[in-house]
């Protein structure tokens, strides 16, 4: 009797499984290394935003472009979702821009990403339905997580607590970004969608910029190609790779790599060290991270049983 033989399937699912692991983590390393770059350029912090995304967006234009797809035709219809997509996407970046160079890295990553937490809110409200006890405990222990590090915020001084809820008021913003998105990737692949909603961030942010009266033009600009290239090419288009094929807890459990070379950047560079009541705080918040996606990939999995989980935008 001979050996079975190992469909190729499998082995192309493995090696696709440890190419979405490796980009995973990548992507949130990357991405752990935009804050540093909004604080060492010599323009605005919104302002900051606008160079991200017009110096990235030609390049995802391209990429849709060159992957055979017709993005602007295939998003007719979808315009308007487009845009104020864009405009919620220009409004997190802005809040979040504001609070990093008011608050720790580590806060700052930390609060920036609680869209994974406010976003399921927004599910049960459009269910008319009650969390499920995981998700109930995850949303408990941000509580707790968010109030301790608010409190130690506080503490020390108001520049600290002001940076902290620009943050959390970014995710906010970014949980409204998800729920138009998710609208647009019913009907567009991940790359092109990524670039036309960028494509609507660019004029709202160099606006709000102006209307800040931020230095817009750049002396220096590595910062700004660096946070152009590491956060938005590498950092968001690993994410999306990797999203199309990890579960929703591996991607919250890599999600905590960034929280943490945040904290280690502003440590070994600004000298940003975390007291017990951080560690703690940031602790929970990033257990409520990995519950809260766990609990929606269950809730996914039972109420379509066999079928693969939705892509995120």
């Amino acid at each position: 009797m001979q050996d079975s033989v190992p469909p190729r399937k499998t082995v192309a699912a493995t090696s696709h499984a440890v190419t979405a692991v490796l980009a995973v983590v990548v992507a949130n390393v990357a991405l752990a290394f935009g804050p540093l770059f909004v604080r060492y350029a010599d323009v605005g912090p919104v302002a900051a935003g606008f160079w991200r995304l017009a110096l990235a967006t030609p390049v995802l234009l391209v990429a849709a472009f060159a992957m055979g797809t017709r993005p602007i035709s295939a998003s007719r219809g979808l315009w308007g979702v487009l845009a104020i997509a864009g405009v919620a996407f220009a409004a997190d970046l802005a809040s979040w821009h504001i609070g990093i160079v008011r608050t720790t890295l580590a806060n700052s990553t930390l609060f920036g990403n609680s869209a994974t937490l406010i976003f399921p809110i927004y599910g049960f409200i459009a269910a008319r339905m009650w969390p499920s006890c995981m998700q109930a405990l995850a949303l408990l222990l941000a509580a707790v997580g968010g109030g301790l590090l608010l409190g130690r915020s506080a503490s020390l001084s108001s520049t600290h607590l002001v940076g902290d809820l620009f943050c959390l008021l970014a995710g906010v913003l970014y949980a409204v970004y998800f729920i138009f998105m998710s609208r647009a990737r019913a009907r567009l692949a991940p790359v092109p969608a990524l670039a036309l909603s960028s494509l609507a961030t660019i004029p709202p942010l160099l606006i709000l910029s102006l209307a800040l009266g931020e230095q817009v033009m750049p002396g220096n600009w590595w910062p700004l190609l660096a946070l152009a290239v590491v956060s938005q090419l590498i950092g968001q288009g690993c994410m999306i790779y990797a999203l199309g094929h990890l579960s929703p807890l591996v991607v919250g459990i890599a999600l905590l790599i960034q929280p943490a070379v945040a904290a280690a950047l502003g440590w070994v560079i600004f000298g940003e060290q975390l007291a017990p009541a951080d560690a703690l705080g940031a602790v929970l918040v990033a257990v409520a991270l990995v519950l809260v996606r766990q609990s929606s990939a269950e809730r996914r999995g039972s109420l379509a049983p066999g079928r693969q989980a939705p892509k995120s935008a």
